[in-house]
């Protein structure tokens, strides 16, 4: 059976998540966590993709970039397997796959949707009851994006920098976006998007890009959602 194609636009947003190979762990030791985004941040420059939002769970990874161009996501994934895993590897004695397949990935549309992205990245610490609030946890871009803590990762997108005229202001309507816990029927859009491949946005955003890319989407379905 053939792969179902992934889409992918230059300066599009795109959410990416890596899963460990049955779910099992991706990370062990705090070296672990930091070699990762040494080689993301690495990667994201190397690839020309911008980074926003991320996250580092035990078993996965959540990633919101825009790529320069349609072929930078998949690049940036590619350099950072070539050099974790083998060090995940070589550091642990192990041999085989590390990732759960293919990385699955959702293009995002700008305004409220992004931001709904980049709430539900960052907090998928605390709906996994590993923190009570976000900035608890130290493997995310929270601490940046709300408080403005050193990251040069992080490139800030223009719906981001549209939310107050500077970054005392964007930073204070970004905190007060986490007053309130994303809604059910969100969580359940943000995740059949990713598992099914297909963007996440009004319909006019995804018939848009099915103009751009000619080739028809399908849509995602909605259901139960199914993991974090």
């Amino acid at each position: 059976m053939p792969r179902k194609p992934r889409f992918f636009l230059p300066n599009v947003p795109t959410h990416v998540v890596q899963r460990g190979n049955n779910r099992e762990p991706i990370f062990y030791d705090e070296s672990d966590y930091r070699s990762y985004l040494e080689w993301l941040e690495s990667g994201a420059k190397t690839c020309e993709c911008q980074i926003h939002a991320y996250v580092l769970m035990t078993n996965h990874v959540h990633i919101l970039a825009s790529p320069k161009d349609r072929d930078g996501i998949s690049r940036l994934m590619q350099y950072i397997g070539r050099f974790y895993v083998p060090y995940i590897n070589r550091t642990y004695h192990r041999t085989g796959t590390l990732w759960e397949g293919r990385f699955k990935s959702s293009l995002i549309q700008d305004e409220e949707y992004l931001l709904r992205c980049m709430k539900y990245i960052e907090l998928n610490p605390v709906r996994a009851n590993m923190v009570s609030k976000p900035q608890e946890y130290i493997w995310s871009s929270y601490a940046r994006n709300a408080y403005g803590e050193k990251n040069s990762m992080i490139t800030p997108h223009k719906i981001y920098t549209s939310l107050g005229k500077d970054s005392v202001e964007q930073r204070k309507f970004y905190r007060s976006l986490f007053k309130q816990e994303i809604n059910k029927q969100e969580l359940i859009d943000i995740r059949a998007a990713l598992q099914t491949g297909t963007p996440l946005g009004t319909e006019n955003f995804k018939e848009k890009i099915e103009k751009v890319l000619k080739v028809k989407l399908g849509y995602s379905k909605r259901g139960r959602p199914s993991s974090k």
